[in-house]
This record gives C-alpha cells, sequence and structure tokens, in this order.
C-alpha cells in the first residue's frame, strides 16, 4: 500500500527544518536539510500510519496537497511525501506473519508429545541463524 501525505515545511531560527503532517495528528519532525527532514518525514508518517493498521484501524484519508496552506509559521512551504507502507511493515512491523512448513510426520508427533512451541523454536533459530540474537 503506498500512501501521499501533504506537509508542511519550516525552516528553523537558526538551521535546520521542521515537517508536519496535518493529517496524521502529532506527527513532527525535524532534519538539517529540506531532503533530511523529508525521509524523516516519510518515517514519521510510515510509523504512525503503520501502527493504526497494526490496530485494526484505516490510515487517514489525505488532505489534496492545494487545500493546505504553511502559513502557522514564517516561510512555512507545502510538499508531499509518498509512503510505502509494505516496504516500511516488512522492515518494522511488529505484526506477526504466518509461514507453513513441512516437517516429517514422525518429527511432528515427536514434538507435540514433548509439548514444544513450534513458533518459539523457528523464532530462535532463524534468529540464531541470521546473528540476530
Amino acid at each position: 500500500m503506498k500512501y501521499i501525505y501533504p506537509v508542511c515545511i519550516y525552516p528553523g531560527d537558526v538551521s535546520g527544518y521542521t515537517v508536519i503532517v496535518p493529517d496524521l495528528p502529532g506527527c513532527i519532525t525535524e532534519g538539517e536539510t529540506i531532503a533530511d527532514a523529508l525521509e524523516q518525514a516519510v518515517d514519521a508518517a510510515s510509523g504512525w500510519v503503520l501502527d493504526e493498521l497494526e490496530e485494526g484501524r484505516k490510515a487517514p484519508n489525505a488532505s489534496a496537497a492545494e487545500s493546505i496552506k504553511a502559513d502557522e509559521y514564517e516561510n512555512g512551504m507545502v510538499s508531499v511525501i509518498m509512503l510505502d507502507i509494505d516496504a516500511y511493515a516488512e522492515k518494522y512491523g511488529s505484526k506477526a506473519v504466518r509461514k507453513n512448513c513441512t516437517i516429517p510426520a514422525w518429527l511432528n508427533t515427536a514434538a507435540e508429545k514433548a509439548h514444544l512451541n513450534f513458533s518459539q523454536i523457528l523464532q530462535n533459530a532463524l534468529q540464531e541463524r541470521l546473528n540476530l540474537s
């Protein structure tokens, strides 16, 4: 899923830029350059939207960019950012993903008799193999 949201960019008093995403309440970030600030805005907004989706809510509809006025602070500008929520979720999502795998019947029987948690064993093995533990 991809979303496009308008953003308001404001230069700092001394340096840097602040970015506000009006359609995502409380979604505010900063960066040293405009490019950095927009990159940070994509990250912050992606996290904001992913949280909503993982909680079973819909992502807010985006306002039309031309309807957004960056006049809250001096020298404000309006731009848009694009969020690739699928890519972001793959990298940072906490939602569990169902995987189907096949093992020999005798191994399944032995593991069930031992009351083993297949999901936990697979997670541990993957983390160890990937040096993530």
